[in-house]
């Protein structure tokens, strides 16, 4: 439908799934849902009752007969399917959500999506080993937030995705102007999170260039250390207070300013995304790869499936099996999310996306850590 908001539409998604009947399964048939799972992920193929057998190798009385009867039950009841006739079994989507629901074992946890405390609890010494090397040397929210897509990419063989939160607050640390051409500026400005941005201005009268070093002293001298929409603001308050004083100076400033030199979010949240090539090495169908391939390119989309699913006033990480919501072609992936946040405030979202059959548990605690980094590593000495 023309003008519809797909972010909406997935929020929508998310609130219907968490609306969907518990699913009550026997200790039996949950023993064995979570090894044919367990199977699956470990090695790709479908399941067949043979394999089955010889994990259990005669163990709590279940023989092949057994198996074959209660892989049937479940695959009735939408937790298995089989890709052929003659192939064995593999997890739904809906198998994925319920082993994600035992995993976690909290009366928090709905179908298609889980809360989970956070901790690293699961986490090897060589995996939390391998983490922090690779956040060695971060001293930004931007470098946190950058190192984070590439470092969860490349432990998940996934999707790795760092959403900057829109709220945070950019302060400016350095603002520079260059005159290009008549009338045209680049404006350079650094902020204390660490970003660079610089765009180009065109104005309605030329700058010279002593007119441009002058206007970046001035406010680099006065407002280094300010929001960033705050400077705006007070430039224009200092031009009406003390227009005649400062005329020739502060228009310029102004003009600069209105231009768009500190324009904030203009360009729209940034968003860091790495591992595109892991999804390739997981797909078969190639129709469904293109299709699967657009849809995560896009990154609006991506940033709208952040902000559905993700709650940044929550210290947990969030986990989707299945987005279609977000397109058909995301059917088989599965998000794993959580909050980064400094001194209180939501900094943005960390997240893996990438195809259901995935270490759920390490994976889990793995982006739990990973967002708690960011307290540890970008937190200022008390003065």
């Amino acid at each position: 439908m023309p003008g519809q908001d797909p972010g909406v539409s997935m929020q929508q998604a998310g609130r219907e799934s968490r609306e969907m009947p518990e699913l009550r399964l026997s200790p039996r048939e949950r023993l064995i849902l979570t090894a044919v799972i367990e199977l699956y992920i470990a090695t790709g193929e479908p399941v067949a009752s043979q394999a089955l057998a010889r994990h259990f190798d005669d163990r709590d009385g279940l023989s092949s007969a057994t198996l074959r009867n209660v892989m049937a039950v479940l695959g009735d009841a939408g937790l298995l399917e089989q890709p052929h006739t003659s192939a064995g079994r593999t997890p739904t989507a809906a198998a994925f959500r319920y082993y994600v629901e035992q995993l976690t074992q909290s009366s928090r946890l709905a179908a298609g999506q889980a809360s989970i405390s956070p901790g690293p609890q699961s986490l090897s010494d060589a995996r939390l080993g391998q983490i922090d090397e690779s956040f060695s040397g971060v001293a930004s929210s931007h470098e946190y937030l950058e190192r984070t897509s590439h470092v969860l990419a490349l432990i998940s063989k996934g999707l790795g995705v760092a959403l900057a939160s829109s709220t945070e607050r950019q302060v400016l640390e350095h603002i520079h102007f260059s005159r290009l051409a008549a009338s045209k500026v680049l404006a350079v400005v650094v902020t204390q999170s660490g970003a660079v941005q610089d765009r180009v201005l065109m104005l309605e009268h030329d700058l010279t260039h002593l007119e441009l070093e002058t206007a970046s002293r001035y406010l680099n001298e006065n407002f280094r250390g300010w929001p960033i929409e705050r400077i705006r603001t007070e430039v224009a308050r200092r031009a009406d207070l003390e227009r005649e004083a400062y005329r020739q100076l502060l228009e310029s400033v102004e003009e600069l300013c209105r231009k768009g030199a500190l324009a904030e979010g203009e360009s729209g949240p940034t968003i860091f995304v790495d591992g595109m090539a892991n999804l390739i090495t997981t797909e078969v169908d190639r129709e469904r790869l293109r299709q699967m391939l657009l849809a995560v390119e896009a990154k609006q989309r991506l940033i709208e499936l952040l902000n559905a699913y993700v709650d940044g006033r929550q210290q947990e990480v969030r986990v989707v099996v299945g987005l279609d919501a977000a397109s058909p072609a995301m059917q088989d992936l599965v998000l794993i999310g959580a909050p980064a946040r400094l001194g209180g405030a939501n900094l943005g979202t960390v997240a893996v996306i990438a195809p259901t059959r995935i270490q759920y548990q390490e994976m889990i605690q793995a982006v739990s850590y990973i967002a708690g980094l960011s307290e540890r590593l970008l937190e200022k000495p008390a003065d």
